[in-house]
């Protein structure tokens, strides 16, 4: 590379990761001078997408990809494989970053939810509530005045409370004003309002409402069958979109920088990074949990079943691409299962292929075991591969150290999560929130080609 390393910046990034590369873009945007390094020779540390032959490659060693499956440079398959909310704050970041015009975005078919053993369509409107077949007639007329209070509900209009406080009012509490039953609750809170535990049941119902209100004004943007978004060529197309930003801004990027060491002073605070022989200084460090093991900890593991398939997932309405949430309970399990599908419809597969993940948060040693209630949802598979990642989070005082370490990806296919770990970075790295009111009739996605 000619840059010279030696060089002051604000800021060193280390990972071309989604986090990492939102981070040096909207950094860049801000003015700070941003160094953005990766020990790979691809984008995406992690949150990379693969083609045929390199998938074959990590999971199969030096055998062939069956010719069968079609071309190799045909298939993007997310190793991180997660939607995004058509009106979520994912999109609201692509927007205020002005990303959208390097991506192309196309609604996701279908959003559903298992119970009982069956998988069903996520009513999340009052319509939908009277004719959804997951409930009996009489928790049907309750769960759909339930949804009317949640439409209504404007936080800064009293008029809409119905005379409750939802800051002190705890999601518990306001679902048993509508005595909705057990199963009920389990897809509102996980398949609507997108929570992996129950544990939002003790916390102030706000949030739990915000979440769900999320969820309808997704899905009435653009009239789709769910309210997730998903970008033409898979995912890999976002740290990409983020890298041009950056560059745009001055930003500088170097892949394929084998050794990132990481340089602190007397009093531990990051002050550079040394590659090469050569010594990048800088104020602040943002990293993945790869570039610094001793600053994090392991907290689980995800673990997840790829597949490839030559039909949609059963009982989804022939969907070309979708996501399935299996609530934990329903499994028995601590943590909710997923499933995702994506395929030509999306261009990350040839025609007539589809790209299939089961993942969740693995709770034993035996990962084909637990994966089974979601991998027997699938039907047939060409191919699959079974794999676990460790999860880890920082334990390091970045006030003390520079250090602004993300947290690994979870298993969840909706980027809820992802996006509050980045926001949180940027505003512990600069001090500020990031603004998220946007005018989203910015961005468009095509839900018809």
């Amino acid at each position: 590379s000619t840059i010279k390393m030696d060089e002051d910046y604000d800021v060193i990034v280390l990972g071309t990761g989604l986090k990492e590369c939102i981070l040096s873009g909207l950094l860049s945007v801000d003015g700070l001078k941003v160094l953005h390094m990766d020990k790979n020779d691809y984008y995406g540390g992690d949150s990379c997408s693969l083609s045929l032959n390199q998938l074959w490659k990590r999971f199969r060693g030096d055998d062939q990809p069956p010719e069968q499956l079609g071309a190799s440079r045909e298939y993007n398959v997310d190793m991180v494989p997660k939607f995004m909310m058509a009106n979520g704050a994912l999109v609201r970041v692509l927007i205020h970053a002005n990303v959208t015009k390097y991506l192309n975005f196309k609604a996701v078919d279908g959003s559903f939810v298992y119970n009982k053993g069956k998988i069903y369509k996520v009513p999340a409107t009052d319509v939908e509530a009277l004719k959804s077949s997951l409930m009996g007639l009489f928790e049907k007329r309750r769960v759909r005045n339930f949804f009317i209070f949640v439409q209504d509900f404007e936080e800064n209009d009293p008029n809409t409370h119905k005379g409750m406080d939802l800051q002190t009012l705890t999601a518990k509490q306001l679902i048993a004003k509508y005595e909705l039953e057990d199963d009920t609750i389990d897809f509102i809170g996980h398949a609507l309002a997108l929570y992996s535990d129950g544990s939002y049941l003790e916390q102030p119902a706000i949030d739990f409402v915000k979440r769900m209100k999320l969820y309808a004004e997704s899905l009435a943007r653009f009239q789709a069958g769910s309210p997730y978004i998903y970008p033409l060529y898979g995912l890999g197309e976002l740290p990409q979109a983020f890298a041009r930003l950056s560059a745009v801004y001055g930003g500088t990027y170097m892949l394929n920088k084998t050794e990132c060491k990481v340089e602190f002073d007397g009093d531990g605070k990051a002050i550079g990074v040394t590659s090469e022989g050569e010594t990048a200084k800088c104020k602040k460090l943002v990293c993945d949990p790869s570039y610094l093991p001793d600053k994090v900890k392991k907290v689980g593991k995800v673990v997840r079943a790829m597949c490839i398939m030559s039909h949609p997932i059963p009982e989804t309405s022939d969907s070309h691409s979708a996501q399935v949430i299996l609530p934990q309970k329903q499994l028995g399990r601590k943590s909710d299962m997923y499933l995702f599908c994506c395929s030509y419809a999306h261009n990350v597969a040839p025609k007539g292929k589809y790209i299939a993940f089961v993942l969740t948060e693995g709770e034993s040693d035996n990962p084909e075991e637990e994966l089974k209630p979601g991998v027997e949802l699938l039907g047939g598979v060409d191919e699959i591969f079974y794999e676990s990642y460790d999860r880890f989070v920082p334990t390091n005082d970045s006030v003390a150290d520079n250090c602004f370490i993300s947290k690994s990806y979870d298993a969840s296919t909706h980027f809820e999560s992802t996006v509050l770990d980045v926001l949180e970075l940027y505003t512990k790295i600069t001090g500020k929130v990031l603004d998220l009111s946007v005018d989203l009739s910015a961005a468009s996605a095509g839900s018809d080609h």
